[in-house]
């Protein structure tokens, strides 16, 4: 559990060293990352592991009621983002859609820190 945020944390790190150089396809698979391990993280803590990315989104939306909804909603929009990043040549993320997916994932672990 602790291991999955503190490899959450390094991901972040990452997504802003790859957003310094304009890396913008590596910040969204980093930033997203970094959110998903810590969503495991609490997977763990409640004695499971992982199958699907959206799987564990709707788990965590029906168990944890108190992670803000907002935030499940952007997990999953940077799922799709993640998604786009890797497998869909047309797909272009901005430095605005960059700034945001690592302001949501630095929210999205900080908040999972405190339910784990």
């Amino acid at each position: 559990m602790a291991d999955s945020l503190e490899r959450a944390k390094e991901l972040l790190d990452e997504a802003r060293s790859s957003f310094a150089i304009r890396a913008y396809d590596s910040v969204i698979v980093l930033a997203y990352s970094a959110a998903f391990l810590a969503a495991r993280a609490i997977l763990f803590k409640d004695g499971y592991r992982e199958k699907s990315h959206e799987c564990l989104i709707e788990y965590l939306r029906s168990k944890h009621k108190e992670i803000p909804e907002h935030l499940l909603q952007e997990l999953n929009h940077f799922r799709l983002n993640r998604h786009g990043a890797l497998y869909d040549v047309r797909f272009r993320p901005t430095r605005e859609e960059c700034e945001e997916a690592i302001k949501f994932a630095q929210e999205f672990i900080l908040t999972i820190e405190r339910l784990v």
